[in-house]
């Protein structure tokens, strides 16, 4: 691969980066071509991309972002393969997930960049599956705020009939 050849995948890579909110990083030695596809489809069905990248031409994309990557630059060793999400930051978390049930421990994950948060190290991944995206967060939030709303609305609205019965009653009790 030439430098200029070295330098395009570079700047696609960094261009990736900053367009994706969330980006994992796995393990991808060990794969055959077989498995890789395998994976890339699960990642495909769950809305996000998978890429295998040489780990220097990740850690000079990195660097272009301007954003302090130090514990990310630890864990690139290996082979290193990329997942890009734009919507969710636990879309490939659950890719990894789903497509660990049929192949054991892999793809293994090193690290993750959710909105900026980092976080390193296998044990974290169970942490990721369960993260919420914004708009589950946002319609939960709707859901709570909603919810006293609906309460009263349904209490007046089923005490109604009981109100007017009284009424009536006691119109009837009068005369």
């Amino acid at each position: 691969m030439t430098r200029e050849e070295k330098g395009q995948i570079i700047d696609e890579l960094a261009e990736k980066f900053s367009k994706h909110n969330h980006f994992y990083i796995t393990d991808a030695s060990g794969f055959s071509v077989g498995q890789i596809n395998a994976f890339r489809r699960i990642c495909f069905n769950q809305g996000v991309e998978y890429r295998v990248y040489k780990n220097t031409l990740i850690r000079k994309a990195l660097e272009k972002q301007g954003v302090n990557y130090d514990p990310i630059y630890k864990v690139l060793h290996g082979f290193s393969g990329v997942i890009f999400s734009k919507e969710s930051g636990n879309a490939p978390a659950k890719a990894i997930k789903e497509y660990r049930k049929k192949n054991e421990g892999k793809p293994a994950f090193k690290g993750a960049s959710i909105e900026s948060s980092l976080f390193i190290g296998e044990e974290n991944l169970n942490a990721l599956v369960d993260l919420k995206s914004k708009n589950e967060l946002i319609g939960e939030i709707i859901s709570l705020l909603q919810s006293p709303a609906k309460n009263v609305l349904s209490a007046l609205l089923s005490g109604k009939q009981t109100v007017a019965g009284l009424v009536k009653a006691l119109e009837e009790r009068k005369k």
